[in-house]
C-alpha cells in the first residue's frame, strides 16, 4: 500500500514539474525597447498599436529620449491608440520652443520679448551662449499632466509596465539608468537633446540626452531577465557624400558614427528588429507625424508572424494596468511646499503661481500659473511633483526651484520702416540691480535716426511698483504743414508740406499697479522737449533752417491699459484697452504763448478666430483736446504704418506718415488674417477716420468717414520680428502708398 502511494505520488510530481516547464516555455518574459530619434520616435506609436491589437503581454520596457517618452506613457497604462490621439492633438512648435503664452507676461516683460531677436547671457564682462534654446517646461508640464495617475509610484519598476530610461551625465559622460523618482522630470532628462534643451539636474548629477551614450539600452533591458527583446529602432542610417552638403550634416555624421556601430551589434541582440522607413523624416518632422506612425505600423506588421507567436494577455486587455485616465479638468491641491527659493519670497512665488492651500485649481489655471514663473525669468528650472494625499482627496504639490544666477543680459534686435529707416539695438539689461525685484535696461539704437530708451523698473505686480524712463527720437520727413502752421499761414506760404527734422526726449516718473493681471494703472509726470527744425522755410540768409519748436513741456498723466492679445502683430484672439490722459501744466519760453490745455485718448480692439487659419481684428480709436489750442506741435497725426509711435503720432493705411492733422479724430480699422502657412500671413485690411479741429463739437466725428484706405499685405514672422510689405490705396487721394518694415519695432 505504502508502495503504491510513493508512486503516485512521484507521478504526480513528475506530472506538475512537467506542467511547470511547459508553461514557463510558453510563457517567456517579453521585453521592449525603443530607441532615441526625436519625431521619427513617432513611429514607436504605430508600433505599439500593432502589439495592442494582438493583445501581446510586454512585461518591461526600456526607453531613451523620445522612446522614453513614448515607453514611459506606453507602461503607465495608456494604449497606443491613445497615444495616436495625444500626439496628433499636440502643437508641438510651442512644447518645444517653451512657447509662453503672451497674457502670462507682464507688460515689462512683454515689452522684451517683442523687441529683441537675440538674447545673451553676459557675467562679469564676459558674453556668454544661452545653454540651450528651450528650458524643457513645457515638456515637463504636459509629461506631469499626462502621468497625474501614476505620480505616487516612486519606483518605475511598479508602473503598470515596469519601466526604466537612459540620460547622459554630461560631466563625465557616464551612462545613467533612471529607474525612480520623478517620472516627468526623468523622461525629460532622457529627452534633454543638447542645445535644444537645457540640462535636467536630478540629485547630484547633470544630465542630458540618453542617445549621447546609449540610444537602444537593450543589455541593459535583457539584464532584467527578459527572455525576448522586441526591438523598434528610428534611428538614421550613415549619410552618403551627396547628403551631406553643410556643416551641420558633416557633424550629424560625426555623432551618428558610435550610435550606428553600436546598432549593428545590438539588431542582432533583437529577437524581433522592427526597423520602420523614417529615411524622409528628420528628427523635427512633428508636422509629419501620421505618416511616421503609420511608417512604424507597416514596420510592425512585417513582423506579424513572429508578434503572433508571443503570449497574450489572458482576461482583460489592461489587468493591473487598469488606471483613471480619464482627462481631468481640475486638481485639488491640499498642501503647497516651495523648495529651493532664496531671494524671492513664497509670498512672491506663490502670487505668480496663483495658489493657495487647499482649493481646486483647473489644469489651464495651473498652467498659466507655471507661465507666470517662468515668464520672469528669474528662475532656471521649475520641476514638481504631485502626491496622493493621504486619507482625502487631492494631492500635495512639491515645487523645486532653482534660481538663475544670470542676472545681465546683452539683447540685439535690427530693424527698417519708412520713418526711422535702417536700425540696429544694441541693449544691455541687469536685474537685481539694487533690489531683487528691480530691472534696469538701456537701449541705444544706432543707424540712420540714433536713438536711446531707459527704463527702470521695482516690479512689485498687484503693489506700487516704481519707474523711471527716459526716451529721445529722432527723424526726418516730410509732414502735413496744418501740424505746424496756421491757416492764415500756410494761405500766405502757399506750403501744404514740410520737410522737416523732428527730435522727441520723453522723460517720465511713474507709478504703476496691476490688477485682474491685465489691467495696468499708471500715474506719473512727465517731462517733454520737442525741437522741430525745416528747410523748408527760410526766415533769413544767415540760417538755412527755421524752428518752429524748441520747448519743454512738463505734464502729469494717466494711464489705464488692458492687453490679452495673444499676439501683437498678428493678433487671433483677446481684447486690448489703453486709455491716456495727459494734463500739459507749463511750457518754457520758446512757446511763449502757452496755456494749460489737456489731451485724451484711448483705443480698443477685438481679435477673434472664425477658423484654424482665419482670424479678424477690430479696433476703434479717438482723441481731443481741451483747453488752450495754440500748441499744434502735439496735436493728432494720422497716417502711415507702425507700431510704438511717439506722442500722438497714429498709424493710418493709405497716407503717408504725419499727413493727417487735428486737434480731434475717431477712427476705426478692421483686418482679416489667413495664416497661409505656419507664420506665413496674408492680410486685407482698412481704417476710416475723421480728423480736425473740435469734430466732437461740431458733430463730425459720427459723420460719415472724410478719409479711408484699404491695404493688402504679406507678412512673415521670424525670430528677428516680422518681415511685412503692404500695399495701401486711398480713394481719396486716388493713388497707393507701399509701407516695408523688417523686425520688431523699437
Amino acid at each position: 500500500m505504502r508502495y503504491k502511494i510513493f508512486i503516485i505520488l512521484m507521478l504526480l510530481s513528475t506530472f506538475s514539474m512537467k506542467a511547470q516547464s511547459n508553461s514557463d516555455v510558453q510563457k517567456p518574459k517579453i521585453g521592449l525597447v525603443l530607441s532615441g530619434g526625436g519625431a521619427k520616435g513617432f513611429a514607436h506609436i504605430g508600433a505599439l498599436k500593432v502589439i495592442d491589437s494582438l493583445g501581446i503581454k510586454v512585461d518591461y520596457i526600456a526607453g531613451t529620449s523620445m522612446g522614453a517618452i513614448v515607453g514611459s506613457l506606453y507602461a503607465s497604462g495608456y494604449s497606443g491608440k491613445q497615444l495616436d490621439s495625444i500626439f496628433g492633438s499636440l502643437d508641438f512648435d510651442a512644447v518645444i520652443n517653451d512657447d509662453i503664452p503672451r497674457s502670462a507676461k507682464t507688460f515689462h516683460e512683454r515689452n522684451n520679448t517683442e523687441k529683441y531677436g537675440i538674447i545673451l547671457p553676459f557675467n562679469n564682462f564676459e558674453l556668454k551662449l544661452p545653454s540651450a534654446l528651450s528650458r524643457g517646461q513645457n515638456v515637463f508640464n504636459l509629461l506631469t499632466k499626462l502621468t497625474l495617475h501614476v505620480s505616487d509610484i516612486d519606483k518605475f519598476e511598479e508602473l503598470p509596465i515596469p519601466f526604466f530610461c537612459i540620460a547622459t551625465n554630461v560631466e563625465n559622460g557616464k551612462q545613467v539608468i533612471l529607474d525612480s523618482g520623478n517620472l516627468p522630470q526623468c523622461i525629460t532628462a532622457s529627452g534633454a537633446f543638447p542645445s535644444l534643451f537645457q540640462p535636467v539636474v536630478i540629485g547630484d548629477d547633470l544630465l542630458i540626452d540618453g542617445g549621447v551614450i546609449n540610444n537602444y539600452p537593450i543589455d541593459e533591458l535583457r539584464a532584467k531577465g527578459m527572455d525576448i527583446i522586441i526591438g523598434v529602432d528610428v534611428q538614421d542610417d550613415l549619410a552618403t557624400r551627396d547628403d551631406m552638403v553643410s556643416a551641420l550634416d558633416v557633424l550629424s555624421q560625426i555623432n551618428n558614427f558610435r550610435t550606428i556601430n553600436d546598432m549593428k551589434l545590438k539588431s542582432k541582440k533583437t529577437d524581433i528588429y522592427i526597423k520602420p522607413d523614417i529615411e524622409n523624416f528628420t528628427v523635427i518632422s512633428f508636422s509629419e507625424g501620421k505618416e511616421i506612425i503609420n511608417n512604424g505600423k507597416l514596420a510592425a506588421l512585417d513582423q506579424i508572424a513572429a508578434l503572433s507567436e508571443l503570449p497574450r494577455i489572458s482576461g482583460k486587455r489592461l489587468n493591473k494596468r487598469e488606471l483613471d485616465l480619464t482627462s481631468k479638468d481640475s486638481i485639488i491641491i491640499n498642501r503647497i511646499t516651495v523648495n529651493g527659493n532664496d531671494r524671492y519670497t513664497r509670498a512672491y512665488i506663490m502670487g505668480k503661481l496663483k495658489l493657495k492651500d487647499g482649493e481646486t485649481v483647473s489644469y489651464d489655471d495651473f498652467n498659466e500659473g507655471v507661465n507666470n514663473l517662468i515668464a520672469t525669468n528669474n528662475f532656471d528650472s521649475f520641476q514638481y511633483n504631485f502626491k496622493r494625499s493621504k486619507g482625502k482627496d487631492g494631492y500635495e504639490l512639491v515645487a523645486n526651484l532653482r534660481e538663475s544666477k544670470t542676472t545681465t543680459f546683452l539683447k540685439l534686435a535690427i530693424h527698417y520702416d519708412d520713418v526711422y529707416k535702417s536700425a540696429a539695438l544694441v541693449n544691455l539689461t541687469k536685474k537685481r540691480l539694487f533690489f531683487n525685484n528691480d530691472i534696469a535696461s538701456l537701449d541705444i539704437i544706432l543707424g540712420d535716426n540714433v536713438r536711446y530708451n531707459f527704463e527702470y523698473l521695482i516690479d512689485k505686480g498687484f503693489y506700487w511698483s516704481v519707474g523711471l524712463r527716459s526716451r529721445y527720437n529722432q527723424f526726418e520727413k516730410g509732414i502735413n504743414s496744418e501740424l505746424l502752421l496756421d491757416e492764415a499761414q500756410i494761405a500766405t506760404t502757399g506750403i501744404n508740406k514740410l520737410d522737416v527734422k523732428f527730435r522727441d526726449q520723453t522723460n517720465q516718473f511713474y507709478l504703476q499697479t496691476l490688477f485682474r493681471k491685465d489691467f495696468a494703472l499708471s500715474i506719473g509726470a512727465e517731462h517733454k522737449r520737442l525741437n522741430v527744425k525745416s528747410e523748408t522755410i527760410t526766415i533769413n540768409s544767415e540760417t538755412d533752417e527755421f524752428l518752429f519748436e524748441n520747448t519743454d513741456y512738463f505734464s502729469v498723466f494717466g494711464k489705464l491699459k488692458l492687453d490679452t492679445y495673444d499676439n501683437t502683430y498678428y493678433p487671433s484672439s483677446g481684447v486690448y484697452f489703453s486709455g491716456d490722459l495727459h494734463n500739459y501744466v507749463l511750457a518754457s519760453k520758446f512757446n511763449s504763448d502757452f496755456d494749460q490745455f489737456s489731451i485724451a485718448k484711448a483705443d480698443l480692439g477685438y481679435a477673434f478666430r472664425v477658423s484654424k487659419k482665419i482670424s479678424f481684428n477690430l479696433r476703434t480709436g479717438g482723441g481731443f483736446k481741451f483747453g488752450d489750442n495754440s500748441t499744434n506741435t502735439l496735436d493728432f497725426a494720422l497716417g502711415g504704418y507702425g507700431n510704438n509711435f511717439i506722442n500722438n503720432f497714429i498709424p493710418f493705411l493709405g497716407y503717408d506718415y504725419i499727413s493727417l492733422t487735428g486737434n480731434s479724430y475717431v477712427k476705426a480699422y478692421g483686418s482679416v488674417d489667413y495664416e497661409i502657412f505656419n507664420k506665413n500671413h496674408i492680410t486685407l485690411e482698412g481704417n476710416w477716420a475723421n480728423i480736425d479741429n473740435d469734430i466732437f463739437d461740431s458733430g463730425e466725428w459720427f459723420t460719415l468717414p472724410d478719409y479711408r484706405g484699404y491695404a493688402l499685405g504679406y507678412g512673415l514672422e521670424t525670430f528677428l520680428g516680422p518681415i511685412q510689405a503692404k500695399f495701401s490705396y486711398s480713394p481719396e487721394q486716388r493713388k497707393s502708398v507701399w509701407y516695408f518694415n523688417i523686425g520688431f519695432w523699437f
